[in-house]
């Protein structure tokens, strides 16, 4: 019930101010034993039932933070302490870059969603991977923390396309033994061209070329693909087709949309917003579409991990019951609070979601 009021107060200052103010003063107070304690008891939820097996790595829950939260991986701790069962990290590039000019995240809330242009901000892969180093050595010191954490991969905004495949290349190498599976982000609509990398010739030739240096490994990585909810039937079909062909090991349902259909927030308050991916409960409706396309295209051998519009409970059933096997929420972290991951796992229990 506080909750709500908290948002009400922050909601009056900038998104991205708000958004580092939060986690800094939740890094903060994890530092503080009785308030790490209390933050523990407050915000994790575990049942056995709620574990999960999935490309070989097991997930205490099926509830992750989507990618682009914790761009630089500075907020691991505090977020396996509010009860995540998996986060991504990123989106990371090989050089550090600033992303587009602030103002770049807007909240509309009269719709529960966000537009955001960001732009790949992040500090860079070396960057990343000492901080991920860190990460691993506090694991080891801390058996407890079974937090999976996932490696969100582009490219540079200055990368032109046809050299993309060196940017993702650079970025798999680099982070190989710091992080438990791979995302190949293609679908930001925020990176100038980025988004015709979706193309199956283009895509093909990135996820080949990851895939030959993964087998090579001892121990391969998982690798899933990121994908727009804005693709047409054809063009999920050829990914579907791609997948096969290149052993993925799962997709990740969806990225942002380019789409301003059906909002309720004012035509002259997008139109001053302008570009950038929707994100929320807009986009519930279309993620569960594609979620639903792709389990049954590819007759559920390839796992769908489901993002977009997952709120509540019920949201993230939903999108279980259409054959996701894992969730990832957002923008429902920003509205909802949080005890998110936590009201979900419990209501996925108490109505016996598996």
């Amino acid at each position: 019930m506080l909750y709500p009021l908290v948002r009400s107060f922050l909601f009056n200052f900038p998104a991205e101010d708000v958004h580092y103010f939060a986690m800094n003063s939740l890094r903060k107070g994890n530092d503080v034993a009785f308030i790490k304690s209390l933050i523990r008891s407050s915000f994790q939820y575990s049942h056995p039932s709620l574990e999960k097996k999935l490309f070989g790595l097991h997930f205490q829950n099926p509830v992750g933070l989507g990618a682009g939260f914790d761009k630089n991986a500075v907020y691991l701790r505090e977020l396996a302490a509010l009860g995540f069962g998996f986060v991504e990290i990123g989106t990371v590039t090989p050089q550090p870059q600033p992303g587009n000019d602030k103002p770049r995240l807007f909240r509309l809330p009269a719709d529960k969603a966000l537009i955001n242009r960001m732009g790949f901000n992040n500090n860079g892969v070396k960057a990343i991977k000492g901080r991920l180093m860190h990460w691993n050595d506090f694991k080891q010191k801390n058996p407890a923390c079974k937090l999976i954490v996932g490696g969100n991969i582009g490219k540079n905004k200055i990368t032109p396309n046809e050299d993309a495949w060196k940017d993702y290349e650079t970025c798999f190498i680099e982070l190989f033994d710091y992080v438990d599976y791979f995302v190949v982000n293609v679908s930001s609509p925020n990176t100038p061209g980025l988004r015709e990398l979706q193309e199956k010739e283009s895509l093909g030739k990135i996820l080949s070329h990851l895939q030959e240096i993964n087998q090579a490994k001892p121990k391969p990585k998982p690798l899933l693909l990121k994908i727009a909810p804005d693709l047409t039937t054809e063009q999920l079909n050829d990914i579907v087709e791609l997948s096969f062909q290149v052993k993925l090991d799962g997709l990740v349902a969806t990225n942002t949309t380019i789409s301003r259909d059906n909002l309720k927030t004012g035509r002259e308050k997008i139109q001053a917003i302008g570009a950038g991916g929707l994100s929320g409960a807009p986009l519930k409706e279309k993620s569960t579409d594609v979620v639903r396309h792709l389990v049954k295209e590819t007759n559920g051998q390839i796992p769908v991990i489901a993002s977009g519009g997952i709120f509540k409970g019920a949201d993230a059933t939903e999108k279980l019951k259409v054959g996701a096997s894992l969730i990832q929420v957002w923008t429902g972290f920003i509205y909802e609070g949080p005890a998110i991951a936590k009201n979900i796992c419990k209501y996925l229990i108490d109505n016996q979601i598996n």
